[in-house]
């Protein structure tokens, strides 16, 4: 059965290529990489117009929220994908999902057509979806590579790269080009856990010099790149 609601903690850090495989080395006694390997992650994220969620976001205010469709990989249209409603409150972060085609997907969250799920989460989704009459705005690819704890299964810790984004296009069966966020060499590093850390992690990245910093990749495209576009009143395709 596919997880519907997450709750944890999530630790974010930017970290150099030779860090990575550091960290790599001194991960494995503990951790083990999932089975898909390297694997490619589209997201769509919807907002308002004015771009209100993320500039909300933005301010670190207590409470947080994000809308955002999902896939694992370039889907076609009978493909599953995952459309989530993303909240962080006091640190914590609480995340609701439902699965479904990206046909049943793009005639609910286009057209307004909705799909025969009736759950508590989708409801949820469906509540913030209406209230903000949030639109696609920003299409958002990466590849990640990702280990679980061999004893903890709950602790994960995932390396994104090649991060890019755009503000067109905005199909999750497009092709997965845009503006890359971070420099050549650079990986965005999530550490996710529903507690404390454990003493070994504390201990590896302390000596390694990795410390935690305050990333959003929707975030830091909005900064980027979108800012500047709404002043000039383009977008990336126009």
């Amino acid at each position: 059965m596919i997880q519907q609601v997450f709750e944890r903690y999530e630790k974010k850090y930017l970290v150099t290529r030779e860090q990575y495989y550091q960290l790599i080395e001194r991960m494995l006694p503990m951790m083990q990489p999932d089975q898909y390997g390297k694997h490619l992650i589209c997201n769509i994220y919807f907002d308002t117009p004015d771009y209100q969620l993320i500039r909300t976001s933005l301010e670190k205010p207590v409470y947080k929220e994000k809308i955002r469709l999902r896939s694992y990989g370039i889907p076609a249209e009978a493909d599953t994908v995952y459309l989530e409603l993303k909240k962080k409150y006091d640190g914590i972060v609480y995340k609701r999902r439902v699965d479904m085609t990206l046909r049943d997907a793009r005639r609910y969250l286009w057209y307004g057509i909705r799909p025969e799920i009736e759950s508590q989460v989708f409801r949820e989704i469906d509540y913030a979806y209406q209230f903000y009459q949030a639109k696609p705005m920003v299409y958002l690819a990466y590849e990640r590579i990702a280990f679980s704890g061999k004893e903890d299964p709950e602790l994960r810790v995932t390396f994104d790269m090649d991060i890019r984004a755009r503000d067109c296009c905005l199909e999750l069966g497009k092709d997965t080009y845009g503006d890359w966020l971070l420099e050549p060499g650079k990986y965005l590093m999530e550490i996710k856990i529903p507690g404390a850390m454990p003493v070994w992690m504390s201990r590896v990245l302390s000596e390694l010099r990795i410390y935690p910093v305050s990333f959003s990749k929707y975030g830091t495209y909005y900064k980027d790149f979108l800012v500047g576009r709404q002043l000039e009143g383009v977008r990336c395709c126009a």
